[in-house]
């Protein structure tokens, strides 16, 4: 009866080790993901903190399939620690770089459509100032006219409705005339 093996050997725990170093990197390509969405679009804390949280569940996944797929179900400390040395080996020599890189192409491209689009901003702009002083004269005048327009309405207190219930009903205020004395 042959017993399957039950450990790794130096040579294939350094193998191991080399394949969680270069896990990392590609976790850190994941991570600039996130990071050039940020670029693209700035947010703020809460949003940073959820994407961070997806990143970290999306990692624990990684971790368990690496484990259960390379090492028989088996997690030791040095896989992550090869994560993490990838990782960070990659964020700062390549991920620096092709962020920069991305920033630099970003601010390009809304520096581009700024410039081809400021024609357009300056007659909007132009029309807007235009368009909004004659507005606001307009309806200055429109509201002077308004307010000195008097319709030939009744006076309210004679619009009273039911005058006599009211005579005759000693808890309601005659409402519009002057109270009468009574004796």
């Amino acid at each position: 009866m042959r017993v399957p093996e039950t450990f790794f050997s130096v040579s294939e725990e350094l193998v191991l080790f080399g394949i969680s170093c270069l896990a990392g990197a590609v976790i850190g390509v994941f991570y600039d993901v996130f990071r050039v969405i940020r670029i693209i679009f700035p947010h703020n804390a809460v949003l940073v903190t959820i994407e961070d949280i997806i990143f970290l569940l999306c990692y624990a996944v990684f971790a368990m399939s690496f484990s259960s797929a390379a090492v028989r179900g088996e997690m030791r400390g040095y896989y992550i620690l090869g994560n993490i040395i990838g990782f960070v080996i990659y964020f700062f020599t390549v991920g620096s770089v092709v962020t920069e890189s991305i920033r630099k192409l970003f601010l390009l491209m809304s520096r581009l459509f700024s410039f081809i689009t400021y024609p357009f901003r300056a007659a909007f702009a132009f029309l807007y100032k235009k368009l909004r002083s004659e507005f606001v004269e307009n309806s200055k005048v429109f509201a002077k006219t308004i307010k000195n327009f008097n319709l030939l309405l009744l006076k309210p207190y004679h619009l009273l409705y039911n005058k006599m219930e009211n005579n005759e009903r000693k808890n309601v205020a005659d409402i519009g005339s002057e109270k009468k004395e009574k004796n």
